[in-house]
């Protein structure tokens, strides 16, 4: 039986759809990337203040966000990866401070 396929002009929306997503993306990145460094270059600044970052650049806190949380999965398999290493005395360590936290 022969299988259904989709017409060629909704794959072609498809690609141009994505295309046009990481288009977005590569603008809204460039962008925050741009007010990070104008922050920093600006001669007046005396301190780094992360907050008034987050605060004065429209979705820099949204995406620090989103991408420590895609980050988490990568430091949790390092800490997998590691256990194994650790000595007994080092994972009891860290056993009790899983155990005080879940207090």
């Amino acid at each position: 039986m022969p299988r259904k396929t989709k017409p060629l002009e909704e794959d072609t929306e498809e690609v141009v759809s994505n295309e046009d997503e990481k288009i977005d993306e590569v603008d809204n990145l460039t962008r925050l990337l741009a007010a990070v460094l104008n922050y920093l270059s600006d001669d007046e600044v005396e301190e780094i203040d992360i907050e008034y970052l987050f605060n004065h650049t429209e979705g820099l806190k949204d995406w620090w966000e989103q991408y420590r949380e895609s980050n988490r999965k990568v430091i949790e398999e390092d800490i997998k990866n590691s256990l194994s290493e650790l000595s007994l005395k080092e994972l009891e360590s860290i056993h009790e401070r899983i155990k005080e936290k879940d207090k």
